[in-house]
């Protein structure tokens, strides 16, 4: 596992499992969404961000965690492994809640300085429905890509537990 991306739905936590994940594997941590969004909550040039993308992943060792579909492909082709974070609607609400809360008036962690966390209702719906519009189909396009190592893991509990087998490390 040298090459990895971390995906699923919005409030997943790929970000914090990302960062946990890296630091056990000694491997850099790419964030999508503080390479996508510029401050103020502008979005990169979409073609640039692809650029970057490309360059980053001619690096030997990465992790990348994020979604961002029209990026997708690209990335299952140089990756070696992918870890699906297919939790449930609830535990993805409450999470997104939960960070809402937190970094009320502040840009958390993974993104950019001058995005402050926010919370609407289209990206609440997003979630909600993450698991019947677009789980099936990102597991699909994992089953037909190249990567030999998929780990779906379907709660936190589950990514707790697959962590700490890397405790030995």
């Amino acid at each position: 596992m040298k090459k990895i991306l971390v995906i699923g739905s919005g409030g997943a936590g790929k970000s914090t499992f990302s960062r946990q994940l890296g630091k056990k594997l000694t491997l850099p941590v790419f964030h999508l969404d503080t390479l996508f969004w510029k401050p103020g909550w502008v979005q990169s040039d979409k073609s640039a961000f692809r650029t970057e993308i490309e360059e980053l992943m001619e690096e030997d060792r990465w992790i990348m965690d994020g979604n961002f579909g029209g990026t997708l492909d690209s990335r299952l082709q140089q990756g070696d492994t992918v870890i699906f974070l297919h939790y449930s609607r609830w535990v993805c609400l409450r999470r997104t809640i939960k960070r809402r809360m937190m970094y009320h008036g502040k840009s958390r962690p993974d993104m950019t300085e001058g995005c402050k966390e926010k919370l609407d209702l289209d990206f609440l719906k997003w979630i909600y429905f993450y698991n019947d519009r677009h789980a099936s189909q990102v597991i699909e396009k994992l089953r037909s890509s190249q990567i030999e190592n998929i780990v779906i893991l379907k709660s936190p509990a589950a990514a707790e537990k697959w962590l700490r087998s890397f405790s030995s490390l």
